[in-house]
């Protein structure tokens, strides 16, 4: 599991949004970032955190923070989450899991008594060097803005 750290440096990363742009890491510079990671675009828990992002996202513009989600999900179903939620913010198709794997977000979990591989609800800001300022492993999905904003 994750081994990324406060103060590492965040890991370069290239991967398509949900119409198929090229995104990067670097396409931030200057800008702090939140980059969000969840298990499956339209489930419950991901739809209350996406949709809490959403509700609170012309306070993460005011404060200078940049917008970005991640799953494995193919870009169909980004675009659909998307539209039903009117989130605000492009979400990276990442269907090979090189950005998953950079972040270290892939591994065991446990759901209702089964354990499988997946993807750790996990998010990363990363300020306007590249570097992680901080890492939220514990997310609130109804109340996850207030723990970003309250750094």
């Amino acid at each position: 599991m994750n081994t990324l750290k406060v103060g590492d440096k965040a890991p370069n990363f290239e991967a398509l949004d949900q119409n198929g742009n090229t995104v990067k890491l670097a396409d931030y510079k200057g800008k702090k970032l939140v980059l969000f990671f969840y298990p499956k675009a339209s489930t419950p828990g991901c739809t209350m955190e996406a949709c809490n992002l959403r509700d609170n996202y012309h306070s993460f513009l005011a404060k200078g923070y940049d917008v970005l989600g991640v799953s494995a999900d193919a870009a169909k179903q980004q675009q659909n989450f998307i539209a039903k939620n009117e989130l605000p913010f492009p979400l990276l198709a990442d269907e090979d899991k090189k950005v998953i794997n950079a972040f270290g977000v892939w591994g065991p979990k446990k759901f209702m008594g089964r354990e499988f591989d997946g993807i750790h609800r996990v998010t990363f800001i990363i300020d306007e060097q590249g570097i992680i300022e901080e890492v939220i492993s514990k997310v609130k999905t109804k109340e996850h803005a207030s723990q970003i904003l309250s750094n």
